[in-house]
């Protein structure tokens, strides 16, 4: 059976809504998601090195035919098809966090970040555990050395909410300018897309299809 390695976004987790919508959508046409907890039980330590070496571990043992990334995962899951394009032949991005550090110095501000640096944590609301959980500054440290839009060159699919109020659905406007290999549909949603999952399932589907077929003829 063939698999699909799902990447949840910041502060959620394998349990999330639209990680659960895939999984059950994708086994009734005969794929298995796995969903892993990017963060391994160690929120506050997170930093996207950490999630880039277990993407790592299981894009080996998964050997997944696409990679879905949501928000922060979606980013993830671009920086690594950047780096191993072999290991993540196809993608599916939904409102990808683009720009991951950008957006933490927007939201914040100057004072806001550097009493993060001072006091090395601040508290976030931690969705996939329902309360505030202290993240590190790290997170930041580690991000910035990230390419921003990374390069990818296989196929890839992005959804992005035109109401995200989150993660702006112009850094997606801006990765996908100019690339053939990246088709980017902008839907009536905010950064959830809680209410487009049908509509986002419909290209999905065909999305992966189009890899099954693409295997099947051995191209």
């Amino acid at each position: 059976m063939p698999n699909i390695l799902y990447l949840h976004g910041f502060a959620s987790g394998p349990l999330s809504n639209k990680a659960r919508f895939f999984s059950n959508r994708f086994a009734q046409i005969g794929a298995t998601v796995h969903c892993p907890d990017l963060a391994e039980g160690d929120f506050t330590r997170l930093t996207l090195t950490k999630q880039l070496k277990l993407i790592d571990r299981l894009a080996q043992e998964l050997n997944p035919v696409m990679i879905v990334g949501s928000s922060l995962g979606g980013y993830l899951a671009a920086i690594y098809g950047s780096i191993h394009p072999e290991r993540a032949p196809r993608l599916l991005l939904l409102a990808p966090a683009f720009g991951f550090p950008r957006g933490w110095e927007d939201r914040l501000g100057k004072e806001e970040m550097e009493e993060w640096r001072q006091k090395g944590s601040i508290q976030v609301y931690h969705y996939g555990a329902g309360e505030s959980r202290p993240i590190g500054y790290e997170l930041y440290e580690d991000a910035v050395w990230f390419d921003q839009y990374p390069d990818l060159r296989q196929p890839t699919l992005i959804y992005h909410g035109k109401r995200d109020d989150n993660v702006s659905p112009d850094l997606s406007v801006k990765f996908a300018w100019g690339k053939p290999n990246v088709q980017l549909d902008l839907v009536d949603s905010d950064h959830s897309l809680g209410d487009v999952l049908e509509h986002m399932w419909r290209g999905a589907a065909e999305f992966y299809q189009r890899a099954e077929t693409v295997s099947a003829s051995g191209a």
